[in-house]
């Protein structure tokens, strides 16, 4: 039986957390068949208004629409469900995204792609519950440091985040071509050790949530056996019914073999993993012109990316998986098939608990 997971006064009958995959991936209705199953669902908070009419013409305007609509129909599909965002700390208009999920009552926010140094003082007052993503002891004690020290704030999670995981990795090219990965299952312990100081300091408990290559439920109980309070998925939830991409997305997803998954270079200079495909071959001979900018994230300079990674993320959630970024965790070749997101879900409950009878 899957153990219930506690974010402070939020309390989810399956330990899971659905990532959040954007652009479009991970809308409202991958979110609320997540939440209805028991897990938390999560949002994309990464240019959410890509469908609103204003999107080209005013960006920041249209995302906070877009996030608004998918966080309304979200709580129509699921109104007992937990409902969260995950936000690309990078983003230009970051805390107006975050300040708009809070006035929406988001039960979670997520946030990567950076430190979010300054989520506490965007949540306070409210019931939103706030967790970085860290990829190692240091960094889950730098964020809780700079946390307690300006704000007095402890997190209420944090995300440890694996280097198999799917798009921007928090890990260096050289790392993640080298043999020496670091082991998912070290990182977790570490970052629980990490924080055992802020706990004892706060009298509470963080949710240590493992993520990044868990694909399934032996994988889940494995990490939980070494101080994970749950588990983030997302590879395995796309190739579903309700997730909310286009159908050859799914099919790119189900078409990709192990070699079909390579290391990519984002217009932020952070690595990636996608899905090889006839983008990704003209980005490595720099064919891709950017000729209009969103603004939509700090560190991009349209002068000099390599191409514009918006425009190459709508592509491919639209359909067009050839001449778009399709991102993909490293486990993404053993999905063969489309299924549902509550298949998936039994799927991992039977794992679960196979793995703890054969112990």
């Amino acid at each position: 039986m899957f153990p219930t997971l506690k974010i402070r006064d939020l309390s989810a009958k399956l330990p899971i957390i659905q990532g959040g995959m954007g652009i479009g991936v991970s809308m409202s209705k991958l979110a609320a068949a997540v939440a209805n199953e028991g897990g938390i669902g999560i949002i994309s908070g990464a240019q959410p208004g890509y469908q609103e009419d204003n999107f080209r013409t005013d960006n920041a305007e249209s995302n906070i629409q877009g996030l608004i609509k998918e966080l309304r129909k979200a709580r129509e599909l699921a109104p007992n469900g937990i409902i969260g965002v995950n936000f690309l700390a990078a983003s230009k208009n970051y805390s107006d995204l975050v300040l708009a999920a809070v006035k929406e009552k988001a039960d979670l926010i997520i946030s990567g792609a950076g430190l979010p140094k300054s989520l506490p003082a965007l949540v306070k007052g409210s019931n939103t519950k706030i967790a970085p993503i860290v990829s190692s002891g240091r960094a889950a004690a730098t964020i809780a440091k700079i946390w307690d020290r300006k704000y007095d704030f402890l997190p209420d999670a944090v995300i440890v985040e694996g280097p198999l995981a799917g798009g921007h990795l928090g890990f260096s090219h050289d790392q993640l071509k080298s043999n020496e990965l670091p082991n998912l299952k070290d990182l977790v312990i570490e970052v629980v050790e990490a924080l055992k100081p802020f706990e004892e300091k706060y009298g509470r408990k963080v949710a240590v949530i493992a993520a990044g290559g868990v694909y399934t439920g032996a994988d889940m109980a494995e990490m939980m056996e070494v101080g994970a309070a749950g588990v983030q998925i997302a590879t395995r939830l796309v190739a579903t019914e309700e997730c909310d991409a286009h159908e050859n997305f799914k099919q790119a997803y189900i078409d990709a073999t192990e070699d079909d998954i390579e290391i990519i270079v984002s217009p932020v200079g952070l690595p990636g993993r996608a899905i090889r495909n006839n983008f990704t071959e003209l980005a490595k001979q720099g064919a891709h012109k950017v000729t209009r900018c969103y603004n939509c994230l700090t560190g991009c300079n349209p002068a000099t990316t390599p191409y514009c990674i918006t425009d190459a993320l709508v592509a491919s959630v639209e359909g067009d998986v050839e001449n778009g970024l399709v991102f993909i965790g490293q486990n993404g070749h053993r999905v063969t098939e489309m299924s549902t997101v509550h298949e998936v879900i039994e799927s991992m409950r039977t794992e679960y608990d196979e793995y703890g009878s054969n112990k």
